[in-house]
């Protein structure tokens, strides 16, 4: 699987980096919405995003509906956040989120929401 994510805090990037490699994912990261959007709109081997929430230039909620009305796909979208405001959360999932974690979070704990995502999508590398 091919995993895209997108953080501007570098510290996440590496952890989220490191993890996904040794879980045997393909990684490409984006430090902010726009640059996201563009790896996005060229790389069509990206098949599961994982953002931030709140960054810079584009925000994780603008990233869902490029991702969903833009693109037109169904790929897997986890929300990473600091923010526990409901309201926001049920929006990322009405957009079309398929999950969120708030930080701070355990690897395991992102692990295992990945794995049951996927498990609810299906084989995410025909999305």
């Amino acid at each position: 699987m091919k995993v895209l994510i997108c953080d501007d805090d570098p510290m996440t990037l590496k952890a989220l980096e490191f993890q996904l490699k040794k879980d045997g994912h393909s990684v490409v990261k984006a430090d902010n919405g726009k640059d996201a959007i563009h790896i996005l709109n060229s790389d069509r081997d990206v098949n599961f995003l994982i953002t931030d929430l709140y960054m810079p230039v584009s925000s994780g909620l603008e990233l869902i509906t490029h991702v969903r009305d833009e693109l037109k796909s169904q790929m897997p979208v986890l929300i990473l956040t600091r923010s526990n405001v409901e309201e926001t959360m049920n929006y990322a999932l009405d957009l079309g989120a398929s999950g969120y974690l708030t930080k701070p979070f355990k690897l395991e704990d992102m692990k295992a929401r990945i794995e049951s995502i996927i498990k609810n999508a299906g084989d995410v590398s025909k999305i």
